[in-house]
């Protein structure tokens, strides 16, 4: 899954997220790690793969860079994916959800 860009955020008059912005994220990036698991990602390789083809991490949108940062903040607090330093991954309960869903 790549070319997430940034429909969620444009067209708004406020620099806030609503909530169904913020869950659209999240489950981008949990699709995105349960779908190239067992690889590892760092969340700079997560922001340049929903920013889509020829982005650099460095110069994905700000705001796009902070939703992946919140995303990956509340995937882990839900337990579904662990962060150890820059690298992430799905957790086992994802990992089996996944599975159920085939």
């Amino acid at each position: 899954m790549s070319g997430l860009n940034r429909e969620t955020m444009q067209g708004r008059s406020d620099p806030g997220t609503t909530g169904a912005d913020d869950a659209t994220i999240e489950a981008a990036v949990l699709r995105q790690l349960l779908a190239l698991y067992p690889v590892q990602m760092t969340v700079d390789e997560l922001v340049r793969e929903l920013a889509g083809e020829g982005s650099e991490a460095g110069g994905a949108d700000f705001a796009l860079r902070d939703a992946v940062e919140r995303a990956v903040r509340e995937l882990g607090a839900a337990g579904l994916l662990h962060r150890n330093g820059e690298v992430v991954v799905p957790s086992r309960a994802a990992l089996r959800f996944d599975e159920l869903l085939g």
